[in-house]
């Protein structure tokens, strides 16, 4: 019996090459190539679990035609000589080995690319001072320096290295490629306004501004032959006013459609004026899914017979059912929500689409790439494994053990199956009657849609654990010690910090998240303390419900802002947009001093100015504590060295800390 989703795992061939379904996995960074450039084992492996999860079409991101020249990460694929074929060649193979099409996004970013990388000054299509070079140069205390404008010479020798770097894709067994021409890299330099000042015939008019895009692609077809697909990646929108709209791009595409066979339709702008438009490419848990799916359906209308890829938190694959379905697009990029389950193509044709581990949209992964540091999943463990556990399977204990673990929280519930994966014998005690732990409150603001689905799975996934399961039931010391168990895995949590001030035990002083659970009673004149991100949510979610709400924070602004960007990453310039656009009042530098029963008093911990501030509630988000105390008494009722403390029980942190600590735990035991 075949899936349910008709559309999705349709067919299609183009130039003679055979594509098994629609699924793209967008073009990640993965942090895994050597220094020099070259595609690694790891690299090839940490890629194999999205081929053997069934997309039919792998990106590698910003694979640079020549790392002289163009250079923004620190393990970047190098495509500028032919010394590159051989290891490419291992990563077409794997992908081949799944019927996956597996190939590279090529790309030259322009200015985008620093002195300090280079060692020179960057190309670009004019010569122009970026806001962002502007800020770099700024913060290492040196001038601007300028991009070089591109001869006529140097244009037509930067086209010849797009198409080389395509030949040597093909001669490694690739049959597509993907031609980064958006998010103001140096097609989009040369395309868009934002960037183009030139007054010959490579600047001025929109014929004139698309010719390098045309030349690269043309060049591309010869090099390469009919038998070659060209994939070509827009910025619909720039979303900056002074750069490329959406109407002058459907000239664009009119223009280009003849030179290439897809177009992958994204939005916004990279690296340029300071990743203001980052989120309108890579959004947010805090922003709408399929942000920029419209772009892509007005351009299908438009150009019916054009094929269209469409790409912007598409979340799951229903969502691509029905975009395809209505002839909205053809094909269906994702990148984190195929990290979070490489498995989804997979289950979806199996028609377990519950099954699907929903992504948080939290871009654990996206922090990691400029650290640098290999990326990997939040909630999918293996993507930090996947040479360890190449086929992405976990493996059998070599000796059975009767194993506990204490707590039903992410890090308990991750313990617990992969445990009864590895064939132990699993006990699992949680105190309360509902599995979820801190992420229930993590879930509670209504536009935490993302976390709210990954509760749901959590916890279907501990109900159907085989696991005996003890719900309502604390663990003790004497419990545990006479079962006798092998190991432990305590995963109690954490609690909330609560000041000792005085008026603190008041009636309308509550824990945040109890709030937005509605376990107690809210009034309309609300006092968050804390600006992280559990603060800011609470203070979001009762803007939005009309209630008139201050947040008081002890940090000042800089320190504030770098620690909320500590747990909420990228979501971090979207809480700062809110503030701005809501005129939330926000006190930094301002301590809570004492609550009274229609007011509390803050004081300037810089000049001891003290602030008071009408309220009838408190909602207390100044962080988490771990439960020290209950994991002492723990700790020793099994085999010291078999005893593991995980998630919030150990430190006050992450969910994809939690889960990933709990995961290699599992592992060792």
């Amino acid at each position: 019996m075949g899936s349910d989703y008709k559309h999705v795992f349709k067919p299609i061939t183009i130039r003679d090459i055979d594509f098994k379904n629609r699924v793209t996995l967008a073009p990640p960074s993965p942090n895994l190539a050597s220094p020099d450039g070259l595609v690694t084992p790891e690299f090839v492996d940490w890629f194999r679990m999205f081929a053997r999860g069934g997309a039919a079409i792998l990106y590698v991101g910003n694979s640079s035609v020549d790392i002289d020249e163009c250079k923004d990460e620190a393990f970047q694929l190098e495509l500028a000589d032919d010394r590159c074929i051989l290891p490419l060649s291992r990563y077409a193979t794997m992908g081949a080995e799944y019927s996956c099409h597996a190939s590279l996004e090529i790309n030259h970013n322009g200015e985008n690319s620093a002195f300090e990388t280079i060692g020179h000054a960057p190309y670009s299509a004019s010569s122009i001072i970026s806001e962002t070079e502007r800020t770099r140069a700024a913060r290492l205390g040196r001038d601007p320096i300028p991009s070089i404008e591109m001869t006529h010479e140097k244009i037509h020798e930067t086209v010849e290295k797009y198409a080389q770097a395509a030949y040597y894709m093909k001669r490694a067994g690739m049959d597509i490629v993907l031609v980064h021409g958006g998010h103001g890299n140096l097609i989009s330099q040369f395309t868009s306004p934002l960037f183009n000042f030139r007054t010959d015939e490579y600047g001025g008019s929109l014929h004139n501004r698309a010719r390098f895009a045309v030349e690269v692609c043309d060049a591309i077809r010869e090099k390469c032959g009919p038998n070659f697909v060209i994939e070509f990646r827009i910025s619909a929108d720039e979303i900056e006013p002074a750069g490329m709209h959406f109407q002058e791009t459907m000239d664009l595409i009119g223009i280009l459609k003849d030179h290439l066979d897809i177009v992958h339709v994204s939005a916004g702008l990279h690296s340029a004026c300071n990743m203001r438009y980052y989120r309108n490419w890579c959004q947010n848990y805090m922003m709408p899914r399929g942000f920029n799916m419209h772009y892509a359906a007005d351009v299908k209308k438009r150009y019916p017979d054009l094929l269209v890829t469409t790409v912007g938190s598409i979340t799951d694959l229903d969502m691509a059912e029905k975009a395809i379905a209505n002839g909205e697009c053809d094909f269906v990029a994702m990148c984190r929500p195929l990290m979070a389950d490489p498995e989804m193509p997979k289950k979806y044709a199996e028609n377990r689409p519950e099954d699907r581990r929903p992504c948080l949209r939290c871009d654990t992964c996206t922090k990691h790439l400029m650290v640098p540091k290999p990326i990997y999943c939040a909630i999918n463990p293996i993507s930090g494994l996947t040479t360890e556990l190449r086929d992405g399977r976990i493996p059998k204990a070599d000796v059975k053990k009767k194993v506990a673990v204490i707590g039903g929280g992410v890090a308990g519930i991750t313990a617990m199956t992969t445990l009864v994966d590895r064939g132990h014998d699993v006990t699992l005690y949680e105190k309360t009657g509902e599995f979820g732990g801190n992420v229930i409150g993590a879930a509670a603001p209504p536009f935490k849609i993302d976390c709210q689905d990954y509760l749901k799975w959590l916890r279907r996934q501990a109900e159907k654990c085989p696991a005996r399961k003890f719900m309502n039931t604390e663990a003790t010391k004497e419990m545990l010690d006479a079962e006798n168990y092998d190991a432990l895995v305590i995963a109690v949590g954490s609690e909330p910090i609560i000041p000792r001030l005085p008026g603190i035990d008041k009636p309308h002083v509550h824990w945040a998240a109890d709030a937005e659970l509605g376990k107690v009673p809210v009034g309309d004149k609300i006092v968050v303390v804390g600006a992280g991100a559990v603060g800011l949510e609470a203070a979001i979610d009762y803007l939005d419900l009309g209630k008139e709400v201050t947040v008081v924070e002890m940090l000042d602004q800089r320190r504030a802002i770098m620690k909320l960007h500590e747990s909420s990453a990228t979501s971090t310039n979207e809480f700062l947009s809110i503030i701005k656009q809501r005129e939330m009042k926000l006190y930094y530098n301002t301590g809570l001093a004492e609550v009274k029963d229609d007011c509390v008093v803050c004081k300037n911990v810089e000049t001891g100015e003290e602030l008071v501030i009408p309220c009838d509630t408190v909602l207390l988000a100044v962080g988490m504590k771990p439960l020290r105390d209950k994991v002492a008494e723990l700790r020793h009722s099994a085999p010291e060295t078999s005893v593991h403390i995980v998630g919030d029980a150990r430190k006050a942190a992450t969910i994809g800390e939690a889960v990933n600590q709990a995961f290699q735990a599992a592992l060792h035991i």
